[in-house]
């Protein structure tokens, strides 16, 4: 377990890629110390804490800590990799092996996965800030471990949907801390260019996992090669987390002395942070519907699409191939959105990204053949590409250093419920009205939200980092 966050009480500078001067602090007197309840890391993340050592050696910035920025980047990769595995072939798995055909049964691990990874996402932001970031990590990977071997051995659906509780509430707590750890190293300037590496990172490795999953399904059927492959890597990842990665909460503490002391009520901290973030912060909120909308057309296309494609007619890897075009190109074009939304601006490419989500996901559900659909992936993904990374980035502009790692919890765990609604909504549709119908209304809500955006939200990389 991490040692207090060391915060300066001196007027000392720290070196960081954004150094700006730090505000006078006051030490709180003998009696308001004594009445005041005990500090949690936010506590003791604000300017003037009492009782905490100087920050000076602390560095913020890409190329300071590129080292450790480097090495989560490969377990970012681990992560994705394992859920990216079941993006081609889960949903034919349970017609090919258990003979499902109501679209809202096959679309149920959907609602497991999306409502474990909603909760973990807030328990690791909470989690971050009050036992560090490293242990969450490893507790993540520990959730990822028995998935698979559930899948394989699966009796019955049900089994598939118990794994994906498991694999879901891993995914929120890994990727969750990763996209922490990332934040905390490089400080505000190069925010966005730190979640687009992240997220291509996630995304790559899920779109080529997913590649492979179809590959191999395709000669030896979806189980059991697809899912030792994800034992495999969840292992990789727990074993570099343990021995390799390094806490990063003193790094937070290190920019929080930059900043004015948090605005949060001190004694009611965790409900103003979620209210904040879901509701009432304009920018935070917008960011936050959009990351629900997001995920659930993310989830759409990964319960939906396949099912569509296979009526359709195409095999199973052409329907892999296609699985994996999308979050290929959503991966590796973050590594161009993340870093222009640091010059450009997030709110245009938020808007601007779910506008062609809707557009490609419209495409799909109109286009009969591979070309049209290859087209519309390669849209979807350059549509998810503005809006993933970008929204992260946005939600570390508005939040202070002190609950930031609560706020990004916050945001994960709504836009993670996306899957969850997604795929009851969607399950409904498609087994009342069909599956173009289905894939056409989640274009429509898509619009909807982007628009939202464009109306609510201000631009949040001008906002200088406000409490």
């Amino acid at each position: 377990m991490p040692s207090a966050s060391p915060l300066a009480t001196s007027s000392s500078s720290i070196c960081s890629a954004d150094c700006r001067p730090r505000p006078p602090s006051t030490t709180p007197s003998a009696s308001s110390t004594a009445a005041a309840p005990p500090p949690s890391l936010a506590d003791t993340l604000t300017p003037g804490s009492a009782g905490v050592a100087s920050v000076t050696q602390i560095r913020l910035g890409l190329g300071a800590n590129w080292r450790q920025f480097a090495l989560l980047v490969a377990v970012n990769g681990f992560v994705g990799a394992t859920i990216g595995l079941e993006r081609s072939i889960l949903s034919l798995l349970a017609e090919h092996d258990f003979g499902l055909v109501s679209r809202a049964t096959i679309l149920s691990f959907l609602i497991s996965f999306g409502l474990a990874k909603a909760g973990a996402n807030y328990l690791a932001g909470r989690l971050s800030d009050r036992v560090g970031r490293k242990p969450v990590l490893i507790a993540g990977w520990l959730f990822a471990l028995p998935a698979p071997l559930l899948i394989i051995f699966a009796p019955s659906w049900e089994w598939v949907v118990a794994a994906n509780v498991l694999l879901g509430g891993s995914q929120g707590l890994t990727w969750s801390t990763t996209v922490i750890m990332k934040i905390d190293l490089v400080g505000p300037a190069r925010r966005g260019l730190a979640m687009g590496l992240n997220e291509a990172a996630g995304y790559a490795a899920a779109a080529l996992a997913a590649l492979t999953a179809g590959l191999l399904a395709a000669p030896y059927g979806p189980r059991p090669l697809p899912f030792l492959l994800g034992l495999i890597l969840a292992a990789f990842g727990l074993l570099l987390s343990i021995t390799a990665v390094r806490e990063t909460r003193d790094h937070a503490a290190a920019e929080a002395a930059q900043h004015p002391p948090a605005e949060t009520p001190r004694g009611d901290r965790p409900r103003s942070i979620f209210l904040r973030t879901t509701a009432t912060d304009r920018d935070l909120s917008s960011a936050t519907q959009a990351g629900l909308v997001n995920n659930l057309n993310d989830g759409v296309a990964w319960g939906l699409f396949p099912l569509h494609f296979a009526a359709a007619g195409l095999g199973i890897a052409q329907i892999g191939a296609l699985a994996a075009l999308y979050p290929a190109v959503w991966g590796l074009a973050q590594l161009a959105t993340g870093w222009a939304s640091d010059r450009l601006g997030r709110k245009w490419l938020i808007t601007g990204g779910m506008w062609l989500q809707a557009i490609a996901i419209a495409l799909t559900a109109a286009g009969r053949g591979v070309l049209p659909w290859a087209i519309a992936a390669v849209l979807l993904g350059l549509g998810t590409a503005m809006v993933y990374p970008t929204l992260l980035a946005a939600i570390g502009d508005v939040a202070h250093p002190a609950w930031r790692a609560q706020s990004v919890g916050v945001y994960r765990l709504w836009r993670d419920a996306g899957y969850a609604i997604g795929a009851i909504i969607a399950g409904f549709l498609a087994d009342r009205l069909g599956l173009t119908p289905a894939i056409a209304a989640t274009a429509a809500l898509t619009a909807a939200s982007g628009t939202l955006v464009a109306f609510r939200m201000h631009e949040t990389r001008r906002l200088d980092n406000r409490a």
